[in-house]
């Protein structure tokens, strides 16, 4: 990974919190992975990617426990390990996961998670036990997990459409945003992940050995790549969300605006795996499905605040960025709604 890939130490206090009293052996701990005690409580600190990785396997050997005794029962050791190994028996990619979810059902007392499909949508709902929600943390963990697996099985990142969870905004957010997606909702009466779908019906085609090298890898592997959170390309997209697309300025007046020459520019977002378009492709998928989220907003009005033409532009660029027509997107929106 990039030296820039990093995660937030807010991230690494919540690992610790249900995982580790606080003393001498934390701090142990901490600098056995390269994490300076110091740093703790430092607000914006971050560490590397890789180092999390590190902490959350020193978490789990710490608590023979691979959620870091955030359930009552928890996942022992092995359990991403026989999760991997019984999904890869099943046929397809959705049968893979519904395995996988089928061992979390059994094993965590708190949460009995499965899988929804709805068309070219799907969800992976948390069935809860307990009135009182956990911490955002612990559901992101666990989505983590779920997700990952998930991608591992089908030989792509599977596109992320929104997370619902019946937790509280945590005061820190940002990572969530960057891992997940930019559509996070909090204090919903469901917890639950939703992602397209059209990957489900897929054949599994991984190996034994391809299995050992990803659980070798894991967790640094299903981290997402983070960067540098005063990057240019970080800058930039949110002062396009700050805008009406339609007023997004084309790469000539954006150059003028940040004192730069347009060659400037776009070496400096390559530089970060960017490009103009792209910031602004992943912002209008950003705003396309908050504005569907809005049950009043009429698909042609969506489309037009977008920018396209009409709205059968606006349906296969959908469908193209998520695999699923926005109308499906909408009724499972929709859904999450209800008590």
């Amino acid at each position: 990974m990039s030296d820039k890939d990093t995660i937030s130490m807010h991230l690494v206090r919540e690992a610790l919190l249900q995982s580790c009293q606080p003393g001498a052996d934390t701090e142990a701990l901490l600098t056995r992975v390269g994490i300076d005690p110091s740093q703790l409580h430092v607000r914006d600190a971050r560490v590397p990617s890789q180092t999390y990785a590190a902490l959350w396997r020193q978490l789990a050997r710490h608590c023979r426990d691979e959620l870091f005794a955030m359930d009552a029962r928890g996942l022992p050791p092995g359990s991403l390990a026989f999760m991997g190994r019984a999904s890869l028996a099943q046929a397809s990619v959705g049968e893979g996961i519904e395995t996988a979810l089928a061992y979390l059902s059994l094993a965590l007392e708190g949460c009995k998670p499965r899988l929804a499909r709805e068309h070219s949508v799907a969800q992976i709902v948390l069935l809860e036990a307990h009135r009182q929600p956990a911490r955002a943390f612990t559901y992101f963990t666990l989505f983590m997990l779920i997700h990952g697996l998930a991608c591992w099985l089908s030989g792509r990142r599977i596109a992320i459409l929104a997370v619902d969870l019946r937790a509280q905004r945590p005061a820190y957010c940002d990572d969530y945003q960057v891992m997940f997606s930019e559509n996070l909702r909090f204090a919903m009466p469901n917890t639950r992940l939703i992602i397209e779908g059209g990957c489900l019906d897929q054949p599994i085609r991984r190996t034994a050995d391809e299995l050992q090298q990803f659980l070798a890898e894991a967790p640094g592997n299903i981290l997402v790549r983070y960067r540098d959170p005063s990057s240019l390309g970080r800058r930039i997209r949110a002062d396009l969300l700050r805008l009406d697309p339609a007023l997004w300025p084309d790469a000539e007046r954006l150059a003028r605006q940040l004192c730069l020459s347009v060659s400037t520019l776009r070496r400096r977002l390559a530089d970060e795996g960017q490009t103009y378009q792209g910031l602004k492709d992943s912002v209008r998928r950003q705003l396309a499905v908050a504005w569907l989220a809005e049950q009043g907003a009429a698909m042609d009005t969506i489309a037009e605040r977008l920018g396209y033409a009409d709205s059968s532009s606006f349906y296969k660029a959908f469908r193209k960025w998520f695999g699923c027509n926005p109308g499906h997107y909408r009724m499972l929106s929709a859904g999450a709604t209800k008590p």
